[in-house]
């Protein structure tokens, strides 16, 4: 079932022509062919032959997206990129997000993008010769390397992996794991708390992002970290052993580390939740399209009181996330400081409305949904994930109660019309 996408008189006539014209390629050009396209997630067995015939299919589309001027919605046009505001990528990502996998033919790949993003806006201009532009080129791989297994994740401050300046290196040791892309990645991005008692670097103890290149020695990548069930995956556990790289691979100044670690995460959950919109879109339209055409019981599907519920159900969890997921990137796009709470909320809510819907989907389409010919076990997980990544649930109400709390210690009440 293709995507259903009209102009909203809410936008400018240029972002309605981009989500159109984005429709008309997931409808026309990725939908009708996502099998072919990315048959190896649907956990078949694939011969070289359909490797190579999907590689080539990509391709073609990644063309029909460059030619029709909606690659990289997240880079600047002097990059290649589209050079979207905010609100527009936003957008558009949740149309990209209908068909699993889509964004990767738009030219978004994490953590590609991410990186990108930083390197873009932190990078020397040597850093963006070496580094930037030969990813942009897709010449060059690279990874993410924050979370360690010894400490929590959800807290930048326990971060143990150390970065030393001796002379003009830094000598890097540390144990980091779920490193994002490690089995493919050309270099990390390595957050490391700086070690320079001379001052020279800037405060001992500061935050910094390094640029690793993954052939330094010293890197040690021990394993392609197994998830949900699966042997092994590309999110990798990596042992930097006096990893020692020029300090002139510091993205940005010493002590910047954290602020850009928070910028892309904190736009990266407007655009998880704007994906998680996307597919539940697809999961409901799945679900309703089985409802109609399923006879069981003597009678269809739609006609049970139960699924009626579980439709119901799904449109108020849908509508409710995605309003929610476009006032948060509202107050961004305009500085409002309360855009901190609304991010935390919806990083909360979406990804759980998220797996309510997938999980009603499968329920409708019974074992199909759990089979690999459909997308909903897939959606499935990433909702279930996504409730850790980016910062655990708990984690973001925390931050929820505290800021509403010290606005009311002010003497204010909040202003949810705001």
């Amino acid at each position: 079932m293709p995507i259903n996408v009209s102009a909203l008189d809410s936008l400018s006539d240029h972002v309605n022509d981009v989500r159109l014209r984005t429709a008309e390629l997931i409808n026309n050009e990725i939908l009708p062919y996502e099998g072919d396209l990315f048959a190896s997630r649907r956990g078949t067995a694939v011969t070289d032959a359909d490797k190579k015939r999907s590689k080539d299919l990509r391709e073609s589309v990644k063309s029909k997206v460059k030619s029709a001027g909606l690659w990289a919605p997240h880079l600047p046009a002097e990059y290649g990129g589209m050079g979207l505001d905010f609100m527009a990528h936003a957008y558009m990502n949740e149309i990209l997000a209908y068909a699993v996998g889509a964004a990767s033919l738009f030219g978004v790949v994490a953590p590609n993008s991410g990186n990108q993003k930083i390197l873009v806006k932190y990078g020397t201009e040597e850093q963006k010769r070496r580094w930037l532009l030969p990813l942009i080129e897709g010449t060059m791989e690279s990874g993410f390397s924050m979370t360690e297994p010894d400490n929590a994740g959800s807290d930048p401050r326990s971060i143990k992996t150390s970065a030393r300046l001796e002379g003009d290196e830094f000598v890097i040791n540390g144990h980091k794991w779920f490193t994002s892309n490690g089995i493919d990645a050309d270099f990390f991005i390595v957050m490391c708390r700086v070690d320079d008692p001379s001052g020279e670097a800037g405060r001992s103890g500061s935050m910094a992002q390094i640029i690793v290149p993954t052939n330094t020695p010293g890197v040690n990548i021990v394993r392609g970290i197994g998830i949900w069930g699966h042997a092994t995956s590309d999110h990798c556990e990596v042992i930097y052993d006096n990893v020692r790289v020029p300090a002139e691979n510091v993205l940005g100044r010493v002590g910047q580390g954290h602020e850009a670690a928070q910028e892309r995460l904190g736009a990266g959950r407007v655009f998880h939740c704007m994906n998680c919109v996307g597919q539940m879109w697809r999961a409901f339209d799945l679900m309703v399209e089985r409802s109609l055409s399923r006879e069981v019981h003597g009678g269809k599907l739609k006609d049970k009181q139960f699924i009626q519920g579980f439709i119901a159900d799904s449109y108020i969890d849908l509508q409710t996330a995605r309003l929610l997921t476009i006032r948060a990137a509202e107050l961004i796009d305009r500085g409002d400081p309360q855009a901190r709470t609304e991010i935390s909320a919806l990083k909360i809510y979406v990804p759980e409305a998220f797996s309510r819907v997938a999980d009603r989907a499968i329920q409708i389409w019974g074992a199909a949904g759990v089979s690999n010919d459909l997308p909903l076990a897939q959606m499935y997980l990433a909702a279930r994930t996504l409730r850790i990544a980016d910062g655990p649930d708990e984690v973001h109400k925390i931050l929820i109660a505290k800021n509403v709390l010290h606005h009311y210690e002010k003497g204010l009440s909040w202003d949810f019309a705001r």
